[in-house]
This record gives C-alpha cells, structure tokens and sequence, in this order.
C-alpha cells in the first residue's frame, strides 16, 4: 500500500522520546482506532488474502490498533502501542527488482484450479503483520526477531517495510524477495525518510554477522546475494539499496521527490537541495535515507512532513503561480489515506504515560492530529465508532468532509484548516500535560481514560467548528451563485 515513513531517533527528538510515523494511504479506506484486549485475540491466525493459517502465542498482550471497518480483506491493523509501550507500524510497501524476486520468489496463494488440487497458500502482508507481531513483544528489537521468525517460515507475497519503537530503540525491517529480510537499529541522533522504496543505502555486515548491535539480516543474505550476483556496488562498498530496490524512470515521479522534500526540511543548511548546484534534486536516487535534522524535530514537524504537498517549491500543486511544475510530483499528503500515526516512546514520565499515539484520519494536508493515551481498555467512541456510511458522529468521517471541502477551495480555506491544526494540537498538548501530572501525583490510570474522552471532546469540538467555516466557504464558491446584482 503506498505510504510515506518518517523514524526519528531519541536523540534526534525535541523531548528525547522515540517516533515511528507513516501515512496508510489507501483507497479511501474507512478506518477506526480500538483497544485489542487479550481476551480478544485468539490462538490461530487466518489470513483472508492469502489463505495462511498460523498459531499464536499464548499470554498476548494488550494493544492499539487502527482497522478496516469493513473487514472484507481482512483486518490491516495498520499501527499501534501496546501494553509493554512498543510501537509498530506496518506496513509501508517498497520497490524490489526483478533479480531480487526471481532469486527468492514472493509467496503467493495458489488456489485449487480444478477438482484434485490443493490450495497452496500464500505468505504474510500488511493485511496480518501487525496482529501477528504486536501484541507478543516487549522491545523494538523483538519486533524484528519475531516478524523475521514468520518471514522465513511462512513467507510474503509482498515486498514491505516495518518499524518498531521502544522508549529507546528504533529499528527498521525490509524484507527481500519471498522469506530473506535485513534490519538497522537508527541511530539515535538521526532521522529516516522512507517514501515507497526499498530504503537502507548502509548496512553493517560485519555487525549483522557477529556482535548483532545494530545490524540483523537473515543468515544466508551473504550467500543469497553472492549466489545470484545481486551485488552491483563498485569498490567493495555495500549500498542495500542498489542491491536489493529499484532504480526505475516511475520512482522519480512517484517516490524520490518525497524524499527530496523531507530531506530539504531536515536539513536545510547542511545540504544543498535547491538551484543548479544543489547535492539533492527531487530525482536524485542517492538521496540519504538516514539524516542528522539541522534542529530537533517534534511531533508538529513529523505532521507538518506528512502534511506536504510541496509547499514552498514550484511543484505545489496548490499554488496560484503557473510554474509549468504544478502537480508532477506524488504528494505526501494525499487525498485516500485512511489514517497517519505517529507511535510516540517518551522517556522521564510514568511508565503509565510512556506511550502517546497521535492520529490523524483522512487526508493529513487538511486532517487534525490527535493525541490518544494507548494504555486503556478502551477508547472513545468518537474514534473506535465508525460505520462505513457518511456521519459526523466521529473524527474518521469528519475529517474526510473537511478534506474534500477544504481541497477544492484551497486559497479560501487555508487559513481555516492551519488554526485548526494549531488549536488541535495546543489543546491536546495542554490536556497530555493535565493528565502527566496527575499520574505523576499518583493518580489511578482511569485518569488516562478521562484524559482521552477530554481529548475526543476537544477534538469533536474543533473539528465541528472548523466543519462549519469550511462548509460556508464552499457554500459561497458553488458554481451556480447567483445575485441580482450580477445583471
């Protein structure tokens, strides 16, 4: 599913918290966020698109989840904190190359064609990962030995990338082919940008085949790559990325150009990214996966970068200007995401507190980001209530009415949408401190539960008022306006 992936390292943060960040974009799907409980989750797994059984570990545990509505493909949970404060998200799909996939073949369901066969199933994707995975680790790396564990043995039918958080690592997994995957720990200083590509431009093989700090690979990667000569690096340097992904005329227009733009905002003064001397241009295929960000980044920018549509360059599609550029370029802010989050890992709190899931439905150009506790029994219902039928009754659906109604009068409504984006944070900002402090002093955890209802109330409110200007501006646009005055 094309997605765009931003990771931020501990010290790389503003509070020295761990962020792993992705937009779902979807066709359109109706998503929600619930509270899976143990009780709820049972000891085989079946996949509905690829037909796979799997049995589950007992003991799960408790754990946030954003998924389909309608549940016809399955569930595509999508992103997540659990009770053990790991966050995961998964998954963003990345390019491979044909040398790749002939080595390794992805694993995909084979259906009995005629009386006599046998189905032959397919392998793990997006639709089953973060079931599969989230509620049965307690660390970031965990997250990769176990989802590494299910790759080799049951394979995938799809090339993707995941991130896990604790509150102090954050690793990232790509896999290669059907079973064969490799995973970097980020460092702590840095910022990963990851738009629809296979990733990673370095990789330890020294560490992945000894000490393991940082570096984690299937066991045979060597002997995969040196048997199907996969290596096209020069000098003895290992580049995964021209190993393993793509380097295709269709990533400059869809993929690249994302990464530009988010490199251009991290790193403003240490790399040059715009005129004819620039280091970086939007179809550079060497643009750096991992960057030390010019300033700590906070949960506003990790938005802001979400949000974009090249705003600033002569690629907005949104601008008045008739730069002959409008539009060329695949946005990050898109028009069918179902839902962004950003799974936050902070440190010096409660461990009550630890965990913050910021959530964001719709298109994020237009869309609030929300703060939500993780660690209850429930949430409320403005977010896990959702039908596939239109309502603003919750935040999944009135954010998609804003979006359609803010994009098509952009110039009028602009402004609108920024204070609301700004007030939305500022007063979930204010109520995360209220509800800090009170676990702090002791208080119960049914305090994160009042927490969430103020944050869902103070949502609701804003976003219904910003319904409201959005729609009179449209209103006022409509073609068939009409005065007395106009004769």
């Amino acid at each position: 599913m094309p997605c765009t992936t931003i990771l931020v390292g501990k010290k790389a943060s503003n509070d020295g918290s761990t962020m792993i960040a992705r937009t779902d974009d979807g066709h359109f799907d109706v998503k929600k966020m619930v509270v899976v409980s143990p009780s709820k989750q049972g000891r085989v797994y079946k996949s509905v698109l690829s037909h796979v059984e799997i049995p589950l570990p007992a003991k799960p545990l408790r754990y946030t989840a954003c998924p389909s509505v309608d549940l016809k493909d399955g569930i595509w949970a999508a992103t997540g904190i659990n009770e053990a404060n790991v966050g995961m998200t998964a998954t963003e799909t990345i390019t491979s190359n044909p040398r790749v996939l002939a080595a390794d073949p992805l694993v995909v369901l084979k259906k009995a064609e005629k009386e006599g066969e046998t189905e032959i199933p397919g392998g793990i994707g997006e639709e089953d990962i973060v079931v599969l995975v989230l509620p049965y680790i307690r660390t970031a790396r965990e997250g990769v030995l176990r989802l590494a564990e299910l790759l080799e043995k049951y394979g995938t039918y799809e090339s993707n990338g995941i991130a896990f958080n604790d509150e102090n690592e954050v690793w990232w997994l790509e896999t290669i082919g059907g079973h064969h995957w490799m995973a970097r720990r980020i460092p702590d200083e840095c910022c990963v940008i990851n738009p629809n590509q296979f990733g990673m431009d370095a990789f330890d093989l020294e560490d992945a085949f000894g000490a393991q700090r940082e570096h984690l690979c299937s066991r045979d990667l060597r002997e995969f790559i040196a048997e199907n000569h996969l290596d096209l690096n020069q000098n003895g340097a290992f580049n995964p990325r021209d190993v393993f992904g793509s380097r295709r005329d269709m990533d400059h227009i869809y993929n690249t150009p994302r990464a530009w733009f988010m490199g251009r905002y991290l790193t403003p003064f240490s790399h040059r990214w715009d005129g004819p001397d620039a280091e970086f241009g939007p179809e550079s295929d060497n643009i750096p996966w991992s960057l030390v960000p010019d300033r700590k980044v906070a949960v506003e920018d990790v938005k802001y970068l979400l949000s974009s549509h090249y705003q600033g360059t002569p690629y907005n599609p949104y601008t008045n200007q008739d730069t002959g550029k409008r539009g060329i370029y695949r946005s990050i802010g898109i028009n069918r995401t179902g839902v962004t989050s950003v799974c936050q890992i902070r440190s010096g709190v409660p461990e009550a507190v630890k965990g913050v899931e910021w959530i964001c439905f719709g298109s994020t150009t237009f869309s609030a980001m929300l703060p939500v506790y993780p660690g209850v029994s429930k949430l409320p219902q403005y977010l896990s209530d959702v039908s596939l039928d239109v309502s603003t009754e919750n935040f999944y659906w009135a954010s998609r009415i804003i979006d359609a109604l803010a994009d098509h009068n952009y110039a009028s409504c602009v402004q609108q949408i920024e204070r609301y984006h700004n007030t939305v944070f500022t007063r979930g900002r204010q109520i995360l401190r209220e509800v800090d402090a009170k676990i702090a002093e002791g208080a119960p955890k049914t305090v994160l539960q009042e927490g969430n209802e103020a944050l869902c109330r103070m949502a609701r409110e804003e976003t219904t008022a910003t319904l409201n200007k959005v729609l009179l501006e449209a209103s006022t646009h409509m073609k068939n306006g009409y005065n007395l005055a106009d004769n």
